[in-house]
């Protein structure tokens, strides 16, 4: 008995987590910028929809796309995983950015009143901490292209 009252709670514990990661990233603006000499991407996230924008003139409009479900889903889970207050200390995992063998990215995270930036990095090498939620972002662009 004992096994299924935890075993209970700890399934109410786990939605209500979702729940909560699916309400903190529905509240939150999340911006992804890649830039270099001859690129540029910006992706702007807001409840079940993402902009994006090619025109480095005109980076606040761009293309708005319907975030599926699924896709969604994703986000909400890999959002869940981030410690924002730890966004703006994680490391680079490598500097092609510095010979122009990558564009430069930045994430940028606005919750609560808070903004949380990252450091510049490589566009598609983010650091660890936010790889799962920088990654999808640049899956969802790609699909404005296709």
């Amino acid at each position: 008995m004992k096994t299924l009252v935890i075993a209970f709670f700890s399934l109410m514990l786990a939605k209500g987590c979702g729940d909560n990661a699916q309400q903190d990233l529905k509240n939150a603006s999340v911006e992804y910028t890649a830039t270099s000499r001859g690129f540029f991407r910006k992706v702007t996230l807001k409840d079940h929809e993402a902009t994006v924008s090619k025109d480095r003139n005109n980076p606040d409009e761009g293309t708005k796309v319907r975030i599926s479900d699924a896709d969604w889903n994703e986000l909400v889970t890999a959002f869940g995983r981030v410690n924002l207050k730890d966004i703006p200390e994680m490391k680079d995992p490598t500097q092609k950015r510095f010979y122009d063998g990558a564009a430069i990215a930045n994430l940028k995270v606005t919750y609560a009143g808070q903004s949380y930036e990252s450091k510049p990095f490589d566009h598609g090498f983010p650091p660890e901490g936010i790889a799962p939620v920088v990654d999808k972002l640049i899956a969802i662009t790609l699909k404005t292209e296709e």
